[in-house]
């Protein structure tokens, strides 16, 4: 069985959410199985593996959906692709999507870093559940992230095709032993590791971080001049630290030395955050939605999205006798559930199943 795995929204310089799961996910499956990868930019080589690989072209030009009589040249029997949006038109392969989440559909503003007329296609695209139906059903085999957004896959009846989990997982790196048994925090500090947009609600956070004036609150994201402005008017006697970005180093070593990762978004597709957070034995208060329940397990505490009343009481729980040290444990515990290698080992059962299906007639 031949596998092309579709690396083309590898980022330049610094992973992102998606970037990241094509990373780790194609350097645990070739553990298990010869893989070639496909790139669009010899500069996403830095951000991968080191696997055999094909260039071809960017996922976001307009061949896209043609793509497909290049990959053709490289015979394989199944392709995977961390998007849903890889064209089809005349393969002559088994095609596995990706559908990470459908926050776009309730939030429609695109995200920022794409060219403005791609933007605008993402518009019209989420104005409609029909475009996405029409992508995933040309596949043989649907994959996602989470539970939470295979049940809604499920429920808008968005394709025919089986759909399958195939979790994030977190890239942290280890921690001494004496650090990773520690029971208490090293710091009165939390740690939001997202966007700034108005679906992340990062303004909740500020709020909650006035009313706990020992706090500091770590935004780790590059942030404009404009949000930092915005956020600092919300909330002007909150103690904020804006980071505008950070090495994996410094993100990690500031979660680890904090008492508690914090979201209150609205909407998530997954959470890499609180997963990474977990790792390191940190515990994370976030908003009382679907797939923090899910990600976060007995582990988290959840408050209201909108009541910063709330997440201050839940951190402020933290500081009760035994229970930082017993959410610290079981955070650990959670975070175990998700590793790429775990999630490997079902994406190649998924792929194998595709590649052995029996043949349709294909575009």
């Amino acid at each position: 069985m031949r596998i092309v795995f579709d690396c083309r929204y590898t980022r330049i310089g610094r992973h992102d959410g998606i970037s990241r799961y094509t990373a780790g996910l194609v350097a645990a499956l070739a553990k298990r199985h010869a893989v070639t990868m496909l790139i669009s930019d010899h500069r996403q080589l830095e951000m991968l593996p080191h696997l055999p690989w094909e260039l071809i072209g960017s996922p976001t030009s307009a061949g896209e959906p043609w793509v497909a009589r290049q990959v053709n040249r490289l015979k394989p029997d199944v392709v995977f692709t961390p998007m849903q949006t890889m064209g089809g038109w005349g393969r002559r392969y088994r095609l596995v999507l990706t559908v990470h989440d459908l926050i776009y559909y309730r939030n429609r503003t695109p995200p920022r870093d794409l060219p403005a007329p791609i933007r605008l296609l993402w518009r019209l695209y989420h104005l409609a559940w029909w475009p996405q139906r029409m992508l995933l059903n040309r596949s043989d085999a649907v994959v996602t992230v989470s539970q939470t957004t295979k049940q809604l896959i499920a429920e808008h009846r968005l394709t025919r095709r089986p759909v399958h989990v195939v979790p994030n997982a977190a890239d942290m790196p280890e921690l001494d032993p004496v650090r990773m048994g520690r029971t208490s925090p090293e710091s009165k500090s939390l740690v939001y590791m997202g966007s700034f947009m108005p679906y992340k609600n990062v303004e909740t956070l500020a709020r909650a971080a006035a009313l706990l004036p020992d706090y500091e609150l770590h935004l780790m994201s590059r942030v404009s001049d404009a949000e930092r402005e915005r956020l600092t008017a919300v909330a002007p006697d909150a103690r904020i630290v804006f980071h505008n970005g950070a090495s994996d180093e410094e993100y990690a070593e500031t979660i680890a030395a904090a008492t508690a990762l914090v979201t209150a978004s609205h909407d998530e597709g997954f959470g890499i955050p609180l997963v990474e957070s977990m790792t390191l034995g940190t515990p994370v208060v976030v908003s009382d939605i679907p797939i923090f329940r899910e990600i976060g397990g007995e582990a988290a505490l959840f408050f209201a999205p909108n009541s910063a009343e709330e997440a201050a009481a839940r951190i402020r729980h933290l500081e009760e006798d035994g229970v930082w040290a017993a959410r610290s444990e079981a955070s650990k515990r959670e975070a175990a559930r998700f590793t790429w290698d775990a999630s490997a080992e079902h994406l190649l059962t998924v792929l194998t199943a595709a590649a052995a299906r029996a043949k349709r007639k294909l575009d």
